[in-house]
């Protein structure tokens, strides 16, 4: 959209927002806890696992973003995710949160979100997120190094942090969006695996801010699936401190829309780095549906190609099976005419129609191995039923996942 900027950033990038990323002993090495803070009060927006199983966490932030309330903080740990631990995991929920507000002398720890990521079934070690808070504090600052550390600091299975920003103009004031994320194993549409937060200057209500994140969600990080696994953890947080000064989006405007187009996009730029930063994968994969009859028919069949473990295993060899793009289409539930069916491979090694109405052409698979041996792929499918697409992003399936999950916890 005209008049959104890319820019260098993470967290720390609007206005009167700080970070910080320490070690404080969790994990067996390297960075785990990370902390974000605003000295004004933030409205917060808040999507959620869609999982039955919730952790502590979840329960915990769902229950400040349903009441209204204004926050000043979040407090993340990786290493442990505080999932399947009853009363006690969430009255240490409780307690992280008590300890960052009398830091900060706060009114409430209901202004305090918390959010962790790890093993399942564990309890977290209080004693060493308490003082990590204390450490936390100490660094806490605004530069784009703090927002870096914070990146590297809820990271678990992720070879590499995930940042994205943008700017825009509301009102004649800068506004910028901005987040990290963490992501990489047990993803699967519906939220996955992922910790994101994504904080803004831009003074907004609360009923737009999380009208513009319900509809973003359904359209980034509902579109990935790196394992068909839906986490106990999945949770994206938006706060809004209102720094930037524009006049306040009340109102489902051109500056409503301005800002929902500006979150869409660093939702999406997030999303596609945890597509590519699949736990053991070696190329992103992305699902394109195109002249589909409604969006529901969109999205179901490219959620469906993306998931599916025989075309992701059919990437990584960089074999242009197209039966199972189509078997994937088949059962995915939606209805469409096979015999319709236009397919494509591309990358940047050029791009290749590969069936015409439901029929192999005469391709080469010499050039179409070449086109599948980058590091980003993408198969669009055209039903020629209608206007509505939708696009998924996901990637291979290698023997590395494998190793990666039978490891986990040792």
């Amino acid at each position: 959209m005209d008049g959104i900027k890319v820019i260098d950033g993470g967290v720390t990038a609007p206005k009167g927002f700080s970070a910080n990323g320490a070690v404080c002993g969790i994990k067996k090495s390297g960075k785990d806890m990370a902390m974000i803070y605003s000295t004004a009060p933030c409205e917060v927006a808040g999507t959620f696992t869609t999982n039955l199983v919730k952790a502590a966490p979840v329960k915990w932030d769902r229950e400040i973003v349903d009441s209204g309330k204004k926050v000043h903080a979040v407090v993340v740990n990786s290493g442990v995710a505080n999932a399947c631990t009853g009363a006690e995991g969430l009255e240490y929920c409780r307690r992280t949160a008590a300890k960052c507000a009398d830091a900060f002398t706060l009114d409430s720890e209901q202004q305090v979100l918390v959010a962790s990521t790890g093993v399942i079934g564990k309890q977290i070690p209080i004693d060493k997120i308490e003082a990590g808070i204390g450490i936390l504090k100490e660094g806490l600052a605004g530069t784009r190094e703090a927002a870096v550390l914070a990146a590297e600091a809820i990271m678990t299975t992720d070879t590499r942090k995930k940042e994205a920003a943008v700017s825009l103009n509301l009102s004649g004031k800068t506004v910028t969006v901005a987040g990290m994320c963490k992501g990489s194993g047990m993803i699967h549409p519906n939220m996955c695996t992922m910790l994101s937060f994504i904080t803004t200057d831009a003074a907004i209500s609360k009923e737009l801010l999380q009208k513009a994140l319900s509809a973003s969600v359904k359209e980034s990080y509902n579109m990935v699936s790196v394992d068909g696994d839906t986490s106990t953890n999945d949770t994206c947080l938006v706060l809004a401190n209102g720094e930037a000064g524009n006049v306040p989006v009340t109102e489902e405007g051109p500056d409503y829309l301005a800002f929902a187009e500006a979150l869409h996009q660093v939702n999406t730029s997030l999303a596609k780095q945890m597509a590519a930063d699949g736990e053991g994968a070696t190329a992103m994969f992305e699902v394109k549906m195109t002249g589909c009859s409604t969006k529901e028919q969109a999205v179901t069949l490219a959620k469906s190609v993306v998931s599916s473990s025989l075309t992701k295993a059919a990437i990584y060899g960089h074999d242009a099976n197209w039966g199972r793009i189509l078997c994937a289409m088949g059962y995915s539930g939606a209805i469409f005419d096979p015999e319709k069916v236009d397919l494509y491979f591309s990358s940047e090694a050029g791009t290749i129609k590969i069936i015409e109405n439901g029929v192999a052409t005469d391709y080469s698979e010499e050039e179409a191995t070449k086109i599948l041996s980058e590091s980003a792929v993408t198969a669009t499918a055209d039903l020629k039923m209608g206007t509505e697409e939708a696009t998924a992003w996901g990637c291979d399936l290698t023997h590395e996942y494998v190793s990666i999950n039978a490891d986990y916890r040792s």
